[in-house]
């Protein structure tokens, strides 16, 4: 076998690592989740909480919000996600851009994270318009498609181009998960890799109840 490669320094390198990351998840609630139109429902439901999985299992400060919830207009973060992240309060807005709510702009600065992955539904109004807002605020942006979805497949894939031509990056379930584990020799986090992409197969036992 060969010699460990020393680790690059996880606060400054260039790729994500669970030191120098935060992730934001919005809107995240039975309504959204059941409008979407541009991917399966379960699917994408298993997707984001693998991606809540990687996030806590590599300790990485995460950011919970919904939207009129408060109001009584909506309804709380699905079970399914909620219960990856229990510990995790929810910041209730009334804007359709997270960005324009004080309570979230404070708890996104507290972070002190230069490279924010930030995963919403909708792809192109409660993920695009903070997205963009973050790049123009001097974050380094990411989001991971196979995590969120849209209200039409166009609508979607439109909102993915507008992000990536601003500079927002791309990223996917898996390339996130093999980002943050980086080397098998971290036998520390490999539970938490195999976790989230391996056991999907009992997920969806029953009937999804959001």
């Amino acid at each position: 076998m060969s010699s460990i490669t020393p680790i690059r320094d996880p606060k400054t390198d260039h790729l994500i690592s669970p030191e120098n990351s935060a992730l934001i998840l919005i809107d995240y609630q039975p309504l959204q989740v059941n409008s979407v139109k541009s991917m399966d429902h379960e699917e994408l439901v298993r997707n984001i909480v693998n991606v809540a999985k990687l996030a806590k299992g590599f300790n990485i400060p995460t950011i919970l919000t919904t939207v009129n919830v408060e109001s009584g207009i909506n309804k709380p973060t699905i079970g399914h996600l909620k219960a990856v992240l229990p510990d995790v309060r929810e910041i209730d807005r009334t804007t359709v851009n997270s960005w324009e709510d004080k309570e979230f702009q404070d708890a996104v600065k507290a972070l002190g994270k230069k490279k924010l992955v930030i995963c919403a539904l909708w792809t192109e109004v409660c993920l695009s318009f903070p997205a963009l807002d973050l790049l123009k605020e001097g974050y380094e942006v990411y989001t991971i498609v196979d995590a969120v979805g849209g209200t039409s497949n166009i609508a979607h894939e439109t909102a993915l181009r507008r992000m990536e031509q601003a500079g927002i990056q791309l990223s996917s379930v898996t390339q996130y998960a093999c980002e943050l584990q980086r080397d098998w020799n971290r036998l520390e986090t490999k539970p938490v890799f195999f976790n989230a992409l391996m056991d999907n197969g009992s997920f969806f036992v029953e009937t999804l109840r959001w």
